[in-house]
């Protein structure tokens, strides 16, 4: 008694084929990647990326949301001084109330360029429509 093994091959050969064909073979890539690591646990004061200057009603001046003690352009200019870390070349905003006197935001204006500030923006803003 023989045992036909012809039958047997046949049906593993198709088995093997049918496996090779429905396997895909891609290889992901991996990027070894290293994470830094805090050295020191210091508290950075964050430098403001921008200068504001608001002027009130009564003529006022807000330098980055901080009152000064009076509206001189001498006072002005030291507060400016003090909050312009990165020199110069930081954007500059101004903004003035509706009913603020012309002459400060032109002393304003006059304090920044003596300082050198090119990057001067006006702000404005609409009236609500009731």
């Amino acid at each position: 008694m023989e045992v036909n093994l012809t039958s047997l091959i046949d049906v593993v050969f198709l088995l093997l084929i049918f496996f090779m064909v429905s396997t895909s073979f891609t290889k992901q890539s991996q990027i070894a990647i290293r994470l830094p690591e805090a050295a020191s646990t210091a508290i950075i004061e964050e430098i403001p990326q921008r200068i504001e200057i608001m002027i009130t009603e009564t003529g006022t001046f807000l330098v980055n949301g901080r009152e000064l003690i009076n509206n001189r352009p001498e006072t002005l200019r030291n507060a400016l001084q003090k909050v312009s870390a990165a020199g110069d070349k930081m954007p500059m905003t101004i903004s003035a109330d509706a009913n603020a006197r012309h002459q400060h935001v032109v002393t304003a204006m006059d304090v920044a360029g003596r300082l050198g500030f090119t990057q001067i923006n006006i702000a404005t803003v609409n009236d609500p429509v009731e």
